[in-house]
């Protein structure tokens, strides 16, 4: 893939991608565009200055983003906008982002108000699809209209509902009707309590409570305020909701402290429980255990008598613990026990496949063959491992046949691609990616086809916007465009600052492309910034210690410096790591004192160790690091390369030897 030239001048991309707007979609705009306005609107927006946005928006018609500009200034007064004027909005930018933005805001704010004629009306021009809670809402006034919900209804309405962690309206109130008609059951409204409590969403449980059993509010709210306390205080009776209060107070305990909870379910409450509450509770405490990777977890998981009574998550962490003891069978059954959706992710197919391998015999070993090969690829981790398993590497796919002029000229012409690129280019990011994602992905019903994708991505790359032209390429089913999925921008600058100093320059693309996916002004909510993402503290230590005596924070932002930082402090964590890719890739993400933390146990394959991290953004950030090197060797060198031979084993470091940089921050 031919790439443009690194830096092209921010007044030459901008008037082109203004001119080509313009000609798309508003004749009226080919004069120099008011960026500052939009600017402006959108800090005025952000501040909810309503007064701010209605002045400048005469400023902004004609501008290229003038539907933007319109938005904000409508959306921060709907609540008292009228229907003409909402509907004169949806008119004026007909088929554009916007318009599907407002219309799902406002189908929010009719359900909020239970105009359901209103909402009716509206929903059946809503084209994205994508918001759960308006989901809701719509089944809701099916029901309401036609007498009666089906049960498939029912399903999608609990099965949203359970996903949310946080409290809404849309699918609290269809839960509410349907529960009252008997489509959905009361367990399924407890184990939206249990599961609100365990992510510390008492808001959310106290909603499901108020449905399931309202005079039991009182006992929730005390036990959400004292659960040690409550239970000091509770005596159980036959009562279904009173358990309930007991199970949920006993799962607030867990989080802070399993063991206390596991002493009090074997002293006091066990006997007082059903199997069921007792097996989600011991659940609790084993996923709690396992987080902490203590050793205690597999024996409180043993307690359980049937793990269908335990959640996914739970299930998930149940695998995880099982794996650290190397305990197959145990492996294969809470994989086997989870819902449909979650067994068919690549995760558990892959560690179902493991174990059945691990046990042998022929039928396990054709068992998992076949689960394997439903994965394998160079999609991923695990899809990279299965393919390994299979006796293969990666290696470059066959790339798709050349985009024709036309296929470009399409992507070229498409007036919410364009948008999205130019909003980017000003500074409006966010706002850039969600049109861009909306063209990509909502527009028409199933988002586009591979090679609609292709063309996208292409037309993405060709302006440098690394992180859509991957994200679009990603998508694609049939065909792979290794070229667009890992892009190797800046290639002189990193292959010679990784070589100067011994680190694959394919690890570093790994890691870069996980970190901020090429954009040069990437910024974490933490302050971490620049290509590599790196802290300023952290890079005034990497400085001082390879002797940039002039180095100042500012300097992140030039790529040169925050390269030649971010490999540098990178080689640092790899020397103090044993050269693990693995550990050092955490120890970006995470700091080094937690996997120093992590790797003190059993000596573990380097994916089990992986699998095992405790926090999600690591646990995921390192896999993808990993898979994105293994990619990025193939690339590079045009040679069959192995996912295992650059993860090993993980276990203690070995105190005989020195740490090489004990202060490594």
């Amino acid at each position: 893939m031919q790439f443009p030239a690194i830096l092209a001048p921010r007044r030459s991309l901008l008037g082109a991608l203004a001119l080509a707007l313009a000609a798309l979609v508003q004749p009226a705009c080919a004069q120099t565009p008011n960026d500052d306005v939009l600017l402006q609107m959108k800090q005025a927006f952000q501040r909810g200055d309503k007064a701010r946005l209605s002045a400048l928006l005469p400023q902004a018609r004609g501008h290229v983003l003038e539907p933007w500009a319109a938005y904000w200034e409508i959306k921060a007064r709907l609540q008292e906008a009228s229907p003409i004027e909402v509907q004169d909005f949806l008119t004026r930018y007909s088929g554009t982002y916007q318009e599907d933005r407002l219309r799902n805001d406002w189908l929010l704010l009719l359900g909020q108000r239970r105009d359901w004629d209103g909402f009716s009306t509206m929903h059946a021009g809503y084209r994205m699809g994508d918001d759960p809670q308006v989901r809701c809402y719509a089944i809701l006034v099916d029901a309401l209209r036609s007498g009666v919900a089906n049960k498939a209804q029912a399903d999608e309405v609990r099965d949203n509902w359970l996903r949310q962690r946080d409290a809404d309206d849309g699918c609290l109130t269809a839960v509410d009707r349907l529960y009252a008609s008997r489509l959905i059951a009361p367990e399924d409204v407890w184990k939206k309590a249990r599961l609100a409590i365990e992510a510390n969403r008492p808001q959310a449980a106290r909603g499901a409570v108020t449905i399931v059993a309202p005079d039991a509010l009182p006992m929730f709210d005390q036990l959400n305020a004292s659960a040690p306390k409550f239970l000091r205080g509770a005596v159980v009776a036959a009562s279904k909701a009173r358990k309930e209060m007991v199970l949920l107070a006993l799962i607030k305990i867990t989080i802070s402290d399993p063991e206390m909870a596991a002493s009090q379910l074997d002293s006091k409450w066990g006997s007082m429980l059903t199997a069921e509450e007792k097996n989600w509770l011991w659940g609790a405490i084993g996923r709690q255990a396992a987080t902490k990777l203590s050793l205690t977890a597999n024996s409180y998981f043993a307690n359980v008598t049937r793990n269908s009574d335990l959640s996914d998550d739970m299930l998930g962490w149940k695998v995880r613990a099982a794996l650290r003891a190397g305990l197959w069978k145990d492996v294969q059954a809470a994989v086997a026990s989870m819902s449909p959706d979650a067994q068919q992710d690549p995760t558990w197919v892959y560690w179902r496949a493991r174990a059945l391998l691990a046990q042998g015999g022929d039928q396990r070993r054709a068992q998992a063959q076949v689960l394997l090969e439903t994965i394998a690829g160079m999609r991923g981790f695990y899809e990279i491992l299965a393919l390994e398993d299979l006796g293969q590497r990666v290696v470059v796919p066959t790339r798709p046949t050349p985009l024709t002029p036309e296929e470009k000229a399409a992507a070229r012409s498409n007036p919410s691609l364009a948008r999205g690129l130019y909003a980017i280019a000003i500074g409006l990011r966010p706002e850039g990616v969600r049109e861009w994602n909306y063209a990509t992905n909502l527009h028409d019903k199933g988002g586009m086809g591979d090679r609609e994708l292709l063309a996208a991505a292409d037309l993405a790359c060709s302006h440098e916007v690394w992180d859509r032209c991957i994200n679009t390429s990603e998508r694609t089913k049939g065909a792979i465009d290794i070229d667009q999925r890992f892009p190797m921008p800046f290639h002189d600058t990193v292959l010679r600052k990784s070589q100067d100093i011994g680190l694959d320059p394919a690890y570093v693309y790994g890691l870069i492309r996980q970190e901020s996916r090429f954009v040069m002004d990437a910024r974490s909510g933490v302050g971490a910034s620049g290509l590599m993402q790196v802290m300023p503290a952290t890079a005034r230590w990497t400085a001082r210690k390879i002797g940039m005596s002039d180095f100042t924070a500012g300097q992140l932002n030039e790529r040169e410096t925050n390269i030649t930082i971010g490999t540098n402090y990178l080689k640092l964590a790899l020397d103090d790591f044993d050269g693990s890719m693995a550990l050092a890739a955490a120890a970006y993400n995470a700091g080094p004192g937690r996997p120093r933390s992590w790797r003190n146990g059993p000596v573990l394959d380097a994916a089990i160790w992986a699998e095992n991290v405790p926090f999600t953004e690591t646990r995921d950030y390192v896999k993808k690091v990993l898979a994105n090197t293994t990619n990025y060797a193939a690339l590079i060198s045009g040679q069959p390369q192995s996912l295992k031979s650059r993860l090993g084993r993980i276990g203690p470091r070995d105190a005989a030897e020195p740490e090489p940089n004990k202060d490594l921050p």
